[in-house]
């Protein structure tokens, strides 16, 4: 294990979290108002109506399998009774749709800033280095999901990736784990991280902003205006 090993898994990922935290202080103490999408709808919905939702829950069952198989132990799910073939399989299967579907949506929504103009010039330089990442984190994930587990050989990434993960937050990360990895487990770590590195400086700061308060709010009644009959 070299040093360069070491600076890659064992210093990268906590300058990215530190930088993914302090940005986002700064951000929201210098630019609160630009804490938003900048959304273009206005100007084009009709590829937005599809590229977004496809994105968006592909994006949300990628998030949910990586909680799953990152952050919880083999031992947990054999507990359960969840072989190891088993899940595999169905993290395959859930995580290749997923991707699909992610990628045709960001294809979607990358391709409506090129092809039409007014999108095209709303968008900044940062947008660009944000969809270029985006797509690096997706083509990596796909090429270890499909090319690697269900095309290839095969590679068991909760002996060694999850290992790495979990000791990262324990103050623990064993590097070692991450030098004989295939390749495109290795760079989607490191476009990942790139990503988080990069988040609180774009656009993607929305996604701290859900309205989550509209699942619990109260009913807005709207009445009709009544015009009375004057006397």
């Amino acid at each position: 294990m070299t040093a360069f090993d070491i600076a890659l898994w064992g210093i990268l990922p906590y300058i990215a979290l530190t930088v993914f935290v302090v940005g986002h202080i700064w951000r929201w103490r210098v630019d609160q108002f630009g804490w938003n999408t900048h959304t273009t709808q206005l100007l084009e919905s009709r590829w937005l109506r599809i590229g977004s939702p496809l994105f968006h829950f592909g994006l949300l069952a990628v998030l949910l399998g990586h909680v799953i198989g990152l952050l919880i132990p083999k031992s947990w799910t054999a507990a359960v009774g969840i072989s190891e073939g088993a899940y595999h399989a169905l993290a395959g299967g859930v995580g290749t749709l997923a991707g699909i579907a992610m990628t045709v949506g960001l294809a979607l929504l990358i391709a409506r800033r090129i092809v039409n103009g007014r999108v095209r010039r709303t968008t900044t330089r940062m947008d660009a280095v944000m969809y270029i990442v985006l797509v690096t984190v997706i083509l990596t994930g796909m090429a270890q999901t499909v090319g690697v587990n269900l095309l290839g050989e095969g590679h068991d990434y909760r002996e060694t990736v999850s290992v790495w993960f979990r000791g990262i937050f324990a103050l623990q990360p064993d590097t070692s784990l991450m030098t004989g990895i295939p390749l495109s487990y290795q760079l989607h770590a490191l476009s990942a991280w790139l990503l988080i590195g990069i988040w609180p400086f774009t656009r993607l700061v929305h996604a701290w902003s859900i309205p989550i308060g509209y699942l619990w709010r109260p009913y807005v009644i709207y009445r009709s205006r009544q015009v009375g009959s004057r006397t």
